[in-house]
């Protein structure tokens, strides 16, 4: 439940920082545009900007939009109209209906994985919001990939110690073409004599003694003085250790509880 909080408070915090300072979007190849010209019907058309970055307009042909906002596409448009002489005075209007330039792809762990339109300012929190938020699978740490001046780079943003601390500042603006990727949270296991054994999720600063109440407490038979921990150390090498109930939990971490004496 905790989760759930913080992740609503990043979602509405995040919304509040995009309306308060949305920026241009900008054209490019594959946005889908519709295009009118106010008094001249006959002009009227919707169009696809190409992979060469332009649309066709009639009586203009080829017009080059991509990289240019609409509102300096739709004054070039009619400054073309003007200055051919096919209007004295161009009123033109452009409407993106999709917007195909500029995606990202949200990936892993969310509810509705796929790729959202970067419709002006966006970062991260954005972005998970419009993917429905991190899933129940999802862990707390989240990875940014992204290319600018043909450099790859990996960033990584621990969301919920960002919100907790109210670090907004710590969020990372995006641009069409970068991947979110949110890994599934770190996993231990339960075994022995305990309600439900197998895998579960590792929250933080989680005991064994939590990890014991995750697996649903104690069977009848089982004994909280007697647990262990196999988990595998530097080298890669299992090594298994008696636990004490206030032992931190490290993933891949596997607990047994074992039978009480009595």
């Amino acid at each position: 439940m905790k989760r759930l909080v913080l992740w609503m408070m990043a979602a509405v915090l995040a919304m509040t920082v995009h309306a308060a300072g949305a920026a241009e979007i900008l054209l490019g190849p594959g946005d889908v545009v519709k295009l009118s010209v106010y008094g001249s019907p006959d002009l009227s058309i919707e169009t696809r900007v190409s992979e060469g970055g332009q649309i066709t307009v009639p009586l203009l042909g080829q017009v080059a939009v991509s990289g240019l906002s609409v509102a300096a596409a739709e004054k070039k448009v009619g400054d073309l109209l003007e200055k051919g002489g096919y209007l004295k005075k161009a009123q033109v209007n452009m409407l993106i209906t999709t917007l195909n330039s500029q995606q990202v792809s949200v990936l892993g762990q969310v509810n509705r994985p796929g790729r959202y339109p970067v419709d002006g300012k966006r970062k991260v929190l954005d972005l998970l919001a419009m993917a429905g938020g991190i899933s129940s699978e999802g862990g707390d740490m989240v990875s940014l990939v992204r290319t600018r001046n043909g450099t790859t780079t990996r960033e990584t943003i621990d969301v919920i110690d960002m919100v907790r601390k109210g670090e907004l500042n710590r969020d990372y603006e995006v641009s069409g073409g970068d991947v979110i990727f949110v890994e599934r949270a770190p996993r231990a296991y339960v075994m022995g004599e305990v309600q439900r054994p197998g895998p579960f999720r590792i929250e933080r600063g989680m005991t064994v003694q939590q990890a014991v109440s995750a697996g649903g407490g104690l069977t009848p038979r089982g004994s909280n003085t007697r647990m262990r921990i196999t988990r595998h150390d530097a080298s890669g090498r299992a090594v298994t250790i008696d636990a004490a109930a206030s032992d931190l939990v490290q993933v891949d971490d596997v607990i047994t509880v074992r039978e009480s004496w009595f």
